[in-house]
């Protein structure tokens, strides 16, 4: 099969296959004072490091979770536990309009059981950034401690955010926390320390590791109450850790670093080639003009379903989205697209293509020439 599809799961890195396999050779519970425990407490520390430095945090700050939902469902309940522990009870949380389901659905819940929590959504413009002048007037209009959660890179569109400017126009106005979704961010500097962020959201399996393991970075002093209770992870994350996992995303991570000057132009040769392409085929590239990561196309063949498409394109041996993974087998529209003032008949004609560590020209060229032979039946249809 030609995988397009990177944003959803990225194949495991052969650096993070060997990673593993040594992992659960192991078998000890890093918990255990024995040789196999203490070896098995080695690994993750050792991953610790270098998900650290990815983020330009401290090792400290890294929480090793179950995934990315996990780290954003952390940093919200989390914070706002941990704030009211802490005699500062938050009373506003805004949300990203773009952000991802998780992010939304789990800020949506939190009201419901915090009583005087209000909730607002931050307006985005055509392109899916955030719209400034929006958010500085909610910020100003609001009392109390607020809760900001962004993302920087939109899973669906691939539009990056000027996080740091954005943390900038929020400190100015309020005494907020921050947290940042970076999960969708392997092809893009992430700069914890320099953004200011309170909390920043990681995966392993966007960038080439595996699925189930992620972390939650918590700028040292920030608020954080843990989801269940244990000892593991410095008290905040209760549960025995996925030593494999740890050490797979370790080991991503450091592939990565390795690889990323050559993964990213590599990867912008594919997704701009392909994109000059189907342009050809008269696609419509949502946020064509804005900063973009690297791996992402988001776009529209007007009049042509998306899940006329899908099917099309899987005959083919050819995988690719109609948006986030999680949300993609219904049939609805994109939250993301109609946050950017989308129309519900473009939205509904929108695909993603994703690219990554191991994708090659060949496989956008193969691509473009399915959806060629697709145009070509529905408009033979069409002239019957």
């Amino acid at each position: 099969m030609i995988y397009l599809d990177h944003n959803a799961t990225s194949p495991l890195r052969p650096q993070a296959t060997a990673a593993m396999a040594r992992a659960l050779e192991i078998g000890g519970n890093p918990s255990s004072v024995h040789a196999a425990g203490r070896a098995a407490r080695a690994l993750i520390e050792e991953a610790r490091e270098p998900v650290a430095e990815f983020a330009q945090a401290a090792p400290g700050e890294v929480i090793f979770v179950s995934g990315g939902a996990e780290a954003n469902t952390l940093a919200l309940r989390g914070a706002v536990a941990g704030a009211a522990e802490a005699g500062q009870p938050i009373t506003r949380m805004l949300v990203q309009a773009t952000s991802h389901d998780s992010v939304r659905a789990g800020a949506a819940s939190l009201p419901e059981t915090i009583p005087g929590l209000q909730l607002f959504e931050i307006p985005v413009d055509a392109n899916g950034r955030v719209d400034v002048d929006a958010l500085r007037a909610q910020l100003a209009n609001g009392d109390g401690c607020a809760l900001i959660s962004l993302i920087y890179v939109n899973n669906e569109t691939g539009v990056v955010e000027d996080i740091a400017s954005l943390v900038r126009h929020i400190r100015a106005e309020t005494k907020a926390l921050i947290h940042v979704d970076a999960v969708s961010s392997g092809y893009c500097p992430i700069r914890f320390r320099e953004w200011d962020a309170d909390y920043l959201s990681l995966s392993a399996h966007k960038i080439g590791g595996p699925q189930g393991v992620g972390a939650l970075i918590v700028r040292d002093g920030a608020p954080l109450a843990p989801l269940f209770n244990g000892f593991q992870e410095m008290r905040r994350r209760g549960g025995t850790e996925n030593v494999s996992g740890i050490a797979g995303f370790g080991a991503a991570v450091h592939a990565l670093k390795v690889n990323r000057e050559e993964e990213v132009a590599h990867v912008t040769a594919i997704r701009d080639s392909f994109e000059n392409a189907v342009a050809d085929l008269g696609t419509i590239v949502f946020a064509k003009n804005v900063v973009r990561a690297a791996n992402t196309s988001c776009f529209a063949l007007p009049g042509l379903a998306a899940e006329t498409a899908l099917m099309a394109l899987d005959l083919d041996g050819i995988g690719v989205s109609s948006g986030a993974a999680c949300s993609s087998g219904k049939v609805g529209r994109s939250h993301v697209l109609k946050a950017m003032g989308i129309s519900d008949e473009l939205a509904r004609c929108a695909l993603r293509v994703s690219f990554g560590w191991n994708s090659r020209a060949e496989d956008a060229d193969a691509c473009i020439a399915s959806l060629e032979k697709l145009l070509a039946r529905v408009s033979a249809r069409k002239a019957a």
